[in-house]
């Protein structure tokens, strides 16, 4: 009875957590949305399913357009929030510090002249169920958060085939998990 007990306590435990980092992510955008100096993006899950849908059905023999409509079709929802009229590297440190470091493995972390760039993953069953990434300078901000079922191919596809914001620079970096801890 104590072990099922346990289980259960851990389990919930987990699940808050995901709830929990969903949320700090949430209220960092909700923090910015009416400020006018950003730019806010949301995409939604059923308009990414639209378009995985478009690709897919006008794909005419074309294995990749296919592929690629299959893919977007697994994006559950967009989120990017940029400005080129903030401080970044004060955005970047608030950001960061928003983030449970527990939740998330770091894939690539560039620091160059005044520019932080991060890209983090969050894992749950060997899948990517979130991609995250963070960038600030003395001028510029941007926070994406792109959620989905994703393997380490999937983002990799995402990044040589798609102009998703972001997917550029992560195409630069990590083309999958980094070693044993």
């Amino acid at each position: 009875m104590k072990k099922a007990l346990a289980i259960l306590v851990l389990m919930t435990g987990l699940t808050l957590s995901g709830f929990a980092q969903d949320d700090a992510i949430q209220k960092f955008f909700s923090k910015y949305m009416e400020d006018e100096r950003f730019s806010r993006v949301y995409i939604s899950p059923k308009m990414m399913q639209m378009a995985g849908g478009f690709l897919k059905n006008n794909a005419e023999g074309d294995a990749d357009a296919e592929e690629l409509g299959k893919l977007i079709s697994k994006i559950k929802g967009i989120r990017i929030l940029s400005s080129e009229e903030v401080d970044g590297m004060t955005l970047y440190r608030e950001a960061m510090g928003t983030l449970n470091k527990n939740s998330y493995e770091e894939l690539m972390d560039v620091q160059d002249k005044g520019t932080s760039l991060k890209f983090m993953v969050r894992e749950e069953g060997g899948l990517v169920k979130e991609l995250t990434m963070v960038s600030g300078d003395t001028q510029s901000f941007t926070l994406l958060s792109m959620i989905g079922n994703f393997t380490y191919e999937d983002l990799n596809m995402l990044a040589e085939k798609t102009d998703i914001p972001g997917m550029d620079q992560y195409g630069k970096g990590s083309k999958g998990p980094k070693g044993p801890k």
